[in-house]
């Protein structure tokens, strides 16, 4: 699902991203949902998952690394 966010949503950088790398994933809080969106490209949309969908997400990922 992709949503208009919020004014004022503060986008943060993955951890895992690297400093220089230039692959970089941001995730903000809009209001009850997660957004996921490609810090290069950071007017080209978001994903939007529910706070639940998201943990999945995160869990999944974490078994596959």
């Amino acid at each position: 699902m992709n949503t208009p966010e919020p004014p004022q949503t503060r986008w943060r950088k993955s951890t895992h991203s690297g400093a220089n790398e230039g692959e970089c994933v941001e995730i903000a809080d809009l209001n009850g949902h997660i957004g996921i969106r490609d810090s290069k490209t950071p007017h080209s949309g978001h994903l939007t998952l529910t706070r639940r969908n998201f943990t999945t997400l995160l869990t999944h990922l974490a078994s596959h690394f």
